[in-house]
């Protein structure tokens, strides 16, 4: 807790509090009811992503409260601020889906903007949706300003036939309902009861998987993800956060202080263990771009090989994030990774103290359930396995958790779509045979544009049962509630003239996530005739615009899909200005 008066000499605030010649920037503060001494205290910004748009975002403004109440207590002065969320379960399956990555960056964008455009001193950032989390992490690690993440919380499970359910269960009862086994009235129930509460989907999807990752990595408090979003319980963290922020502005402690190479080989651990989210693999690499930092798909799928998978989750698993919750959480999770010396343990945390000394302060044990033992795993390699071969240069990603081995390969002939649209409607019609590989191109980042995900066709085909009878590949992306053996990320995408274009339909493709392989039956000389054929990248209805925008500065997924230099180009960093 800061004591006494305040040297600003060296915060950004100082340029819109100090001396005479602020006097008319200090006249907007006095009008907003800010006394001279909280006008002189470090301001910090409290940014969320609170909307009405989905229960993800929902809970976040309650839980601001909290955090600028642990400000104001540490003698800082709190700044509320929102911006944007595009919520990927009211976005998926129609051309709102492109906005979801794309969001990603705009939600950094405008957090930076903010920052800079205010001065605030430090920020503690509330997100509560697959792209807000990661865009919240960039925004602190672009500016590098003491940071505290919070999660706004899981939702809590719906309950049907006495069995927990969630969002993923409605998505693959759509396909059942397609296939004729469940009646109008049974989709209508499930709809109704899927989705109890405020909070992310509950399962190990995106937004869990970035909620671990988000202790994992340091930036924010530890098991400060655990508690479902209803939870008031939930409040004491925003206040122990809102104080840790103060803490880390007098030690001067930086979010690129936190996530170093060490911290995000953390993250990507945890991921692993727990059966996250394939779109972990991009989005660490682009927090790690905000820093500086050389650590792509391929560094993240080094580190899920030679990881163990022993913690339960759906969509692979059993068990939801508030399961997870009760047995203990990220920090009983990170103490079996070091049981196995997986963490760097000297790695600076949000609360000023090493990871290793975080751990020590954690008494839960695995409980053999949810959390199985390091050393008696679900399977000795994490749930996430990176692919590469003549089919991905540049990588692409499959998430195997909760597959036997003898599902992890598989050959067949391609039956190519050039749109997610084509693909579900013949997934609808069940027009494909078992044993083919299904293709869906023109799903990238800059071809989509947004780089959909898939969740509509792969809950459609599990609904029908043929989540393990088909394959699928896309340079599109796949939700984290998606199950099935289901590649994503393939690049270098259609749009910029991969592999993938070049597809026919009947051509072979052979998948192997046990040995890390994605290739085609294709030569070189058969590529280089097809390329020669190739008419350029499919025409999109997005000539201007966001998206049109977002698809001429957007990158490699390798790299992270990231659209501007990052910080390894950067000429300034904004807290010394």
């Amino acid at each position: 807790m800061l004591k006494g008066k305040v040297d600003k000499s060296k915060l950004p605030s100082r340029h819109v509090t100090e001396g005479p010649a602020r006097a008319p920037h200090r006249s907007y503060l006095y009008a907003m009811g800010i006394s001279e001494e909280e006008i002189h205290q470090p301001l910090v910004g409290v940014a969320t992503c609170w909307n009405e748009a989905a229960p993800c975002n929902i809970a976040l403004n309650r839980q601001a409260q909290s955090v600028k109440m642990g400000v104001k207590t540490a003698n800082g002065t709190p700044r509320e601020f929102t911006t944007i969320t595009v919520t990927d379960g009211i976005a998926m399956g129609h051309e709102g889906m492109r906005s979801s990555l794309a969001s990603r960056e705009a939600i950094a964008d405008t957090v930076e903007l903010t920052m800079r455009g205010h001065c605030y001193d430090a920020i503690v950032g509330l997100a509560g949706c697959d792209k807000s989390l990661p865009g919240m992490m960039m925004a602190m690690v672009r500016l590098n300003v003491p940071s505290v993440f919070i999660y706004g919380g899981s939702i809590l499970p719906g309950r049907l036939n006495g069995q927990d359910i969630t969002v993923q269960d409605v998505f693959e009862a759509v396909g059942q309902h397609q296939a004729g086994n469940m009646s109008d009235a049974e989709l209508e129930i499930i709809e109704r009861v899927a989705c109890p509460s405020s909070g992310a989907c509950g399962g190990q999807f995106t937004a869990n998987t970035m909620a671990c990752v988000s202790e994992a990595i340091g930036l924010a408090l530890m098991n400060s993800s655990g508690a479902p979003a209803p939870y008031e319980s939930r409040d004491q963290y925003g206040v122990a956060s809102g104080e840790a922020v103060m803490n880390l502005i007098e030690k001067n402690i930086r979010a690129r202080d936190v996530v170093t190479r060490k911290s995000l080989e953390n993250a990507a651990r945890v991921v692993a263990c727990t059966g996250g989210s394939t779109n972990a693999g991009l989005h660490l690499p682009a927090i790690a771009h905000e820093a500086g930092i050389d650590f792509d798909l391929f560094d993240v799928c080094d580190i899920f090989r030679d990881t163990p998978y022993f913690v339960d989750l759906k969509p692979g698993g059993q068990f939801v994030a508030k399961d997870l919750y009760e047995a203990g959480g990220v920090p009983v999770v990170m103490k079996e990774l070091r049981k196995a010396g997986l963490i760097h343990e000297d790695c600076i945390t949000a609360s000023g103290r090493s990871m290793g000394e975080e751990l020590d302060l954690i008494e839960g044990e695995a409980d053999g359930r949810v959390i199985y033992p390091v050393d008696a795993p679900l399977t000795p390699t994490g749930g996430v396995v990176g692919l590469k071969g003549n089919l991905a240069p540049e990588g692409a990603i499959v998430k195997v958790a909760g597959m036997a081995v003898e599902e992890q390969s598989f050959t067949g002939p391609a039956r190519v779509f050039e749109c997610e649209e084509d693909a579900f409607e013949a997934v609808k019609q069940r027009a494909y045979e078992e044993g083919e590989v299904l293709v869906i191109r023109n799903e990238g980042p800059a071809g989509g544009p947004g780089m959909r995900e898939m969740l509509a066709t792969t809950a459609a085909l599990s609904g029908q049962g043929m989540g393990k009878k088909v394959a699928l590949i896309t340079d599109g992306r796949f939700s984290g509630a998606t199950r099935g053996f289901c590649v994503g990320h393939v690049g270098p995408e259609s749009a910029h003239g991969g592999p993938i274009a070049m597809l026919k339909d009947g051509d072979v493709i052979t998948i192997n996530a046990v040995t890390g392989e994605l290739k085609v039956d294709l030569s070189e000389e058969d590529f280089a005739a097809r390329k020669a054929e190739w008419k350029g990248p499919k025409e999109t209805i997005y000539a201007s615009g966001s998206l049109w925008k977002y698809a001429q500065l957007v990158g490699s997924t390798q790299y992270g899909a990231v659209t501007h230099p990052g910080a390894k180009k950067e000429k300034h960093i904004y807290m010394d200005l």
